[in-house]
């Protein structure tokens, strides 16, 4: 068994790999936005496939994160961060050398493996080795790193695109992969305590169907509509599934994914507010350089460009952010964000083909920044009400839930975009008008903007719920109701 002696750490090394792993991860993730249409052109696949270099990703994740909470106690913090590190170069090169999609999903689906063990294992670390009241300025320090890599990505990616094949965006990743791998091998060292828990089998199974099937389900309706029976038969399997996964998780002592994190209040309060947030974000992070580039004819350098001033502020923001939380907590960072996040994500559901760069750029730059206000905030202050034995649990919940918000999120307003790019295609037949390059464009646009106006009710509805936030500390000694297995053994 590791012993903690968190007191004798230098957290400055463990932080520094961290930030570089997470960097690392997220600049993988981040390149593919501006580089999705060109890619999808090259490999001659439609969105509703290409979105499954990001969906395939989250669909990993939400299958791999539940089981991260058993990782994290059954290995050392190093040997975990290690193997994930590893994975994920792995996953890089296979991406890099991918000679069609089949090949580059594969290396997507390895790079998504090192992942969903990397990210909640880097959550899980900090919560240990930082005190309640510094925990606000480590994760602002956390998010500079996590959101310096949207800032590079997006025009990095459109510059490599322009200029270059898309497969280099994987080769420059590479190195600093491999460079993570070795730095954490020399920095990371064993802070959380290991045990020898045994391995849910039926749990994994039924996480994997129920979240899969879900996952599966929602993004091929984008495709095949909500009538077909793939459609209907993944989502009636993965909510079966599901709802067998959560029925186990509360009778099982030892379950695969804690559930009873639920019985805390704001965890579960700001779990729900992510969620919906996740959901809403990916709106504009999908579908804007498809109008930029499709609709508008912005080269790709141009489409990166324009993100990059949103992302960089929102970069700024982050420690500000972090120092902010530990004084006042997240109810008023929370309120003013969502606030910020509700008015530009409605402006962004009325744009146009005439739609000006500068005004976009000046929507989304507001909109990051009141998304800077939003995620890491939220997320601390419902991990710090959980005793520290329910941290891995409690991040490992958060994490799987936001992937999931990611990939439906993702799913649904891509199915809206297309469905109401369809129905008003016919809408301007009917109406006479028979230039078809005329119809894409007016139906594509009508699309993207009932999609952004489905993400501002969204917004609308974490706002509502932003109003309840309360700062809370770590209950150490909660009052909790036993399941039925422990009832009985304590008899």
């Amino acid at each position: 068994m590791t012993k903690m002696v968190t007191e004798t750490l230098r957290r400055g090394p463990i932080m520094a790999s961290l930030l570089i792993a997470a960097f690392v991860a997220l600049l993988s993730q981040t390149v593919l936005n501006v580089a999705l249409p060109v890619m999808m052109k090259d490999l001659d696949v439609t969105e509703n496939t290409i979105q499954w270099l990001s969906n395939g990703y989250m669909l990993v994740n939400g299958v791999l994160v539940p089981i991260s909470a058993y990782f994290i106690n059954r290995f050392t913090t190093r040997r975990l961060f290690l193997i994930a590190s590893i994975l994920f170069a792995v996953g890089t090169l296979l991406c890099a050398i991918s000679p069609n999609f089949g090949i580059l999903m594969t290396g997507r689906l390895v790079q998504a493996a090192g992942a969903g063990i990397l990210m909640p294992l880097m959550s899980i670390v900090v919560l240990t080795i930082f005190p309640v009241e510094e925990r606000g300025k480590a994760m602002g320090l956390m998010g500079i790193a996590m959101i310096f890599a949207p800032a590079v990505g997006p025009t990095l990616s459109g510059w490599i695109v322009e200029h270059y094949d898309w497969r280099l965006l994987f080769y420059i990743i590479l190195p600093l992969a491999v460079i993570a791998v070795v730095f954490g091998a020399y920095a990371m060292k064993n802070v959380i305590q290991t045990s020898n828990p045994d391995l849910d089998v039926l749990g994994v199974i039924l996480s994997t169907l129920g979240f899969g099937g879900l996952l599966y389900g929602f993004s091929d309706a984008g495709r095949d509509g909500w009538s077909s029976s793939i459609v209907i038969a993944c989502l009636v399997v993965g909510g079966i599934s599901l709802l067998l996964f959560i029925t186990r998780s509360l009778l099982t002592r030892k379950p695969l994914l804690e559930f009873r994190v639920f019985q805390y209040s704001m965890f579960s309060l700001t779990t729900l507010i992510n969620v919906i947030v996740t959901m809403a974000m990916f709106s504009a992070m999908i579908l804007l350089p498809i109008f930029l580039q499709n609709i508008r004819g912005f080269s790709p350098i141009e489409s990166g460009l324009l993100l990059l001033p949103g992302a960089i502020l929102m970069g700024i923001m982050s420690p500000i952010t972090g120092m902010i939380f530990d004084k006042i907590g997240a109810r008023w960072l929370a309120v003013i964000g969502l606030a910020i996040t509700v008015a530009t994500t409605y402006e962004f559901s009325d744009l146009h083909i005439d739609s000006s760069y500068s005004h976009m750029m000046l929507l989304y730059t507001l909109r990051m920044f009141g998304m800077s206000m939003l995620m890491m905030p939220i997320q601390t202050a419902g991990l710090n009400q959980l005793p520290r034995r329910l941290n891995a649990d409690g991040s490992a919940m958060s994490q799987t839930l936001r992937n999931v918000a990611g990939a439906l999120g993702t799913a649904l307003l891509v199915t809206v975009m297309t469905n109401r790019a369809s129905s008003h295609a016919k809408t301007l037949m009917a109406g006479g008008e028979t230039d078809p390059v005329q119809i894409q464009m007016l139906s594509t646009t009508y699309g993207i903007n009932q999609a952004f106006l489905v993400a501002t009710w969204m917004t609308v509805a974490a706002l509502v719920l932003a109003f309840f936030i309360r700062k809370v500390k770590p209950q150490e000694t909660p009052q909790q109701t036993p399941s039925p297995s422990e009832a009985q053994a304590q008899q």
